[in-house]
């Protein structure tokens, strides 16, 4: 197979532990309704603030793909993008992030903040929106389609942005981005990621680019199970919340199964991460369970799509490139995923509509587990963050065509 799209069996694990529990468990399991109740949110301990630095991160490997993207959009007169730093008082160590600002000068102070959630790889390799997917582009912003670097021929349509500063994280692979109980020597130490990206950053970062104080939160694939605990765990937080292909349920049928898979990836296990999978940890961090607190918040934007092939999955789609293997991993691999995930999206559907909740569904017809269809998502989700953030900006006209990736699933 060409280097550019190697299979990654492994790496559909990641997703997995989510998706295919709902194949060993009613739509909708009576025990998770009455246990909603008892899982109580845990008094939050003061927290010591992060240190923002902007710059290169020391720490940082200097060959990361994210890396070269900013050089290159700084080189082609996107001076919105950049790399910044946070050091992490609970985790004990600096934390690297890209940070896009609004293209448009005139929209930088007082902006709103968009936090944008890699899969499991941390955005460590080439799996990470910066990569995979035009965002600094049609969210930061482009206002001359010549300067594009994602487009593929015929050039990009201009695209005003969302009016708000996004802040993608690059680091955290197999950590699920959440507070783990015990330590985690293979990953780096403490894993301390709701803390760290929800108590410890958001006031000095927010502060430190003027922000206004409105936030949004969003995720693919694993961290689309993310976006949700944090808005269920920090009510009022955020004023609107995406995810894209992931699954509310982690403790339900095979899911601590799965979820080990994944984080044996890493040399970790679901041990370290929540106690193992009954304890009050880990059910505090099921979000179909916990369902009931989504309750208030406003803009929530869900997708998934059914798993079977659509436009990019094919061979001649611009995503793909001609790669036949590429387009039958994607298929099959791709598509297996993404039916389950989208079993376990229609039982979120069920209990939020049951408690009224009002969430934004879009089930696509068509479509596997890749990010061609994530990119798809930050256009659904462009007016629910943009009201949520109140930057209300109309979203352009489609861009030609999607970006080329040079690693069609890279790690999930």
């Amino acid at each position: 197979m060409n280097k550019r799209f190697s299979r990654r069996t492994a790496v559909m694990a990641a997703v997995a532990p989510l998706a295919f529990a709902l194949s060993t468990a009613p739509v909708v399991a009576p025990a998770a309704f009455a246990q909603d109740a008892n899982q109580e949110t845990p008094a939050a301990p003061a927290v010591e603030p992060a240190t923002v630095t902007f710059g290169e991160t020391p720490e940082a490997p200097g060959k990361l793909t994210w890396r070269a993207a900013i050089k290159a959009y700084n080189e082609a007169g996107f001076d919105n993008v950049e790399e910044i730093s946070a050091y992490s008082p609970s985790m004990g160590r600096r934390v690297p992030m890209v940070l896009i600002r609004p293209f448009d000068k005139a929209k930088r102070e007082n902006a709103p903040t968009l936090y944008l959630l890699n899969g499991a790889d941390g955005g460590e390799g080439t799996a990470h929106w910066i990569h995979q997917t035009d965002i600094v582009e049609y969210y930061g912003g482009i206002d001359d389609p010549s300067k594009s670097l994602r487009a593929k021929a015929g050039g990009h349509d201009p695209s005003p942005g969302i009016g708000a500063n996004i802040v993608i994280p690059m680091a955290g692979k197999f950590s699920y981005y959440t507070d783990w109980v015990n330590e985690a020597p293979s990953l780096g130490g403490k894993q301390m990621w709701e803390t760290f990206l929800t108590k410890e950053l958001p006031g000095p970062l927010e502060a430190a680019l003027g922000a206004n104080g409105k936030r949004a939160i969003a995720g693919m694939s694993m961290t689309g199970t993310t976006s949700l605990l944090y808005a269920q765990h920090n009510p009022g937080m955020y004023d609107a919340v995406g995810s894209f292909s992931g699954c509310a349920a982690t403790t339900t049928g095979m899911a601590p199964t799965f979820i080990d898979i994944t984080l044996n990836r890493g040399g970790a296990n679901m041990q370290q991460m929540w106690g193992g999978p009954n304890t009050d940890t880990a059910r505090y961090n099921d979000a179909l369970l916990n369902a009931d607190k989504l309750k208030g918040q406003q803009n929530i934007y869900v997708s998934n799509g059914t798993g079977l092939p659509g436009y990019m999955d094919m061979p001649w789609s611009p995503r793909v490139g001609g790669d036949l293997m590429a387009s039958s991993t994607v298929m099959v691999e791709g598509g297996v995923i993404e039916g389950a995930t989208n079993m376990c999206t229609h039982e979120l559907k069920f209990k939020t509509d049951s408690l009224d909740i009002p969430v934004t569904y879009n089930m696509r017809p068509v479509g596997t587990h890749q990010w061609a269809y994530w990119q798809d998502d930050l256009r659904s989700f462009w007016k629910h963050v943009t009201t949520g953030l109140g930057t209300n900006i109309p979203q352009p006209a489609e861009p030609n065509g999607q970006p080329a990736a040079t690693d069609l699933f890279g790690s999930m």
